[in-house]
């Protein structure tokens, strides 16, 4: 095996005997047919053609490819990075490995052949822009689906270019969408559903708002007609359906690149791009996924049940959203975070190993969230923060750290931890007063911007918006002081902004402050006051 050299090419993957000898998976279908049918008869366009696409979404079509469901591939698009289509894309025949790392250490290795067509969105890249328009008055195309990160969505600070010369020239990712869109107006108002699977909650209403402030713009600048703006807003001709995405697919590993480079492959180097993403040939992954999408598609779909998406109502996608940033997963990442950078761990897997900060997300997580926990119905909450807690978190194949992690928690806690607290509140059966894990958490963040770790070291803090306005508060903080000032962390506490509620009116301010006070009475009083309180002694 490691003396047969291994390319990535769609020639290459016709030798299904070199293939199955390295024990990857390659696609079952006729790639050069494939590729015909999606370029005849587009269905799906993707733009945003990075690691979550190619390690998730594509694969989805793949499944469906391999069991005859559909005849076509999908079209991906970059319209903020078209070095990945140059240097990720084209020279690899547009086929990529999909890398599975699983928390035994094994690696499940597939071939991602089922992206037909791949094309920069870039007015300068005369033929491929030409070819996107062609694509966008077809009737045959179904969906525009996207993943740009939330900030692809932006029209806060949108050029003045792309207001008054968009429709033609457009620059901004959004520009350039409502410019197709108004190709597909212009070709007899064919409809079209846009969906959103960046993982920010009501994805599919930033993308509408985005689309539709542009067209406005362009209505005022006399770049096109009013009834074009209708014909966005019509959700029977253009639907910007909401969806919930969850799979952890960080940027290229080096220990997966050395280890594919052993069994023969070539060419697996890892690039940056011109916008600062990390890719390569192959794409590493965790195993388990999930994609839920609003059923509401204008021009129909393809089944994408059948590759394990859940369609359902938009209802339904919020309480999938609610479950997971409220208490099954997101909140276990900052208590993570938190007391990960207090205590010097580099990796989200290695704090699962230490026995106070797995019991910590345990009792956040089934003790304090369960009991107000969102349940959506088609999928089981304890099933899923079951599966965060024994499989994802402690995976230590996912180079996840707690220093990324911990980046504008300020932004997060709000729903990560107020929305619980406010659930307690709201229940006559159950009262803020008795949570005991969420306000150790808070405290530990309100000790962790002290930016002083637990051994006493000074320690650099994640961006936070806040970090600045927060740090001041608790700035004359010192180890070892015995009382703390009556108001050093009321400033913080009292801020609904943040929290969505003042935590004294709730009554946990005063709590928080005396496992704070803990925490504050020398080196190693986090490890302390957490292993008391966790009964880890």
């Amino acid at each position: 095996m490691s003396n047969a050299k291994i390319v990535l090419s769609k020639e290459s993957i016709k030798n299904s005997e070199l293939w199955g000898k390295a024990g990857i998976e390659i696609p079952k279908f006729d790639h050069d047919n494939m590729s015909d049918c999606t370029k005849e008869n587009p269905t799906w366009v993707h733009f945003g053609a990075g690691n979550i696409f190619r390690g998730f979404i594509a694969m989805l079509q793949q499944q469906l490819l391999n069991n005859g469901k559909v005849n076509g591939g999908i079209v991906a698009v970059d319209g903020h990075d078209c070095d990945m289509m140059d240097k990720i894309y084209t020279p690899y025949d547009n086929l990529s490995l999909l890398v599975i790392m699983n928390p035994d250490g094994s690696l499940d290795k597939k071939v991602v052949g089922s992206i037909g067509e791949s094309l920069g969105a870039d007015y300068s890249r005369e033929e491929e822009w030409k070819r996107l328009h062609e694509i966008f008055s077809n009737p045959s195309l179904q969906m525009a689906s996207f993943t740009i990160t939330e900030k692809g969505y932006s029209v806060k600070n949108i050029s003045q270019d792309d207001l008054t010369d968009g429709l033609n020239h457009p620059k901004s990712i959004m520009a350039k969408v409502a410019s197709l869109a108004y190709t597909r107006y212009k070709n007899g108002q064919l409809p079209i559903a846009f969906v959103s699977m960046d993982n920010c909650s009501h994805n599919g209403e930033i993308l509408h708002n985005s689309i539709e402030t542009i067209v406005k713009k362009w209505i005022e600048n006399g770049l096109v007609e009013e009834d074009f703006l209708k014909y966005i807003n019509n959700n029977e001709k253009v639907s910007f359906p909401w969806s919930m995405i969850d799979k952890i697919t960080p940027r290229p590993s080096g220990d997966v690149k050395d280890s594919l480079e052993k069994e023969g492959f070539e060419g697996m180097d890892i690039i940056c791009t011109e916008n600062n993403t990390y890719a390569a040939p192959f794409v590493n992954a965790e195993g388990p996924q999930y994609l839920v999408i609003e059923d509401h598609f204008p021009n129909g779909r393809m089944p994408l049940e059948e590759a394990g998406v859940f369609l359902t109502n938009r209802e339904t996608v919020e309480r999938i959203e609610t479950m997971k940033v409220c208490t099954c997963l997101n909140p276990l990442h900052t208590s993570l975070a938190v007391f990960g950078c207090l205590l010097g761990f580099n990796l989200i897997a290695d704090e699962m190993k230490d026995p106070a900060l797995k019991k910590l997300v345990e009792k956040i997580g089934y003790e304090e969230g369960m009991p107000v926990v969102v349940n959506p119905g088609i999928i089981n909450p304890e099933d899923f923060i079951k599966e965060v807690v024994d499989v994802r978190l402690p995976n230590p194949y996912i180079p996840d750290t707690p220093q990324r992690i911990a980046s504008d928690t300020s932004q997060k806690v709000g729903i990560r931890f107020g929305e619980t607290i406010k659930a307690y509140g709201a229940r006559e059966d159950l009262d803020p007063k008795q949570l005991k894990y969420i306000p150790l958490v808070i405290a530990g963040w309100c000790r962790y911007l002290m930016a002083i770790d637990d051994n006493g070291n000074a320690m650099e803090l994640s961006p936070d918006p806040l970090l600045d306005e927060l740090k001041k508060y608790v700035a004359n903080v010192k180890l070892g002081t015995k009382e703390l000032g009556e108001d050093t962390l009321k400033p913080i506490l009292i801020n609904e902004e943040i929290f969505g509620v003042n935590l004294y009116d709730i009554g946990l301010g005063e709590k928080i402050e005396g496992y704070f006070n803990e925490m504050i009475s020398g080196v190693g009083a986090v490890r302390s006051t957490l292993e008391k309180y966790l009964e880890c002694k």
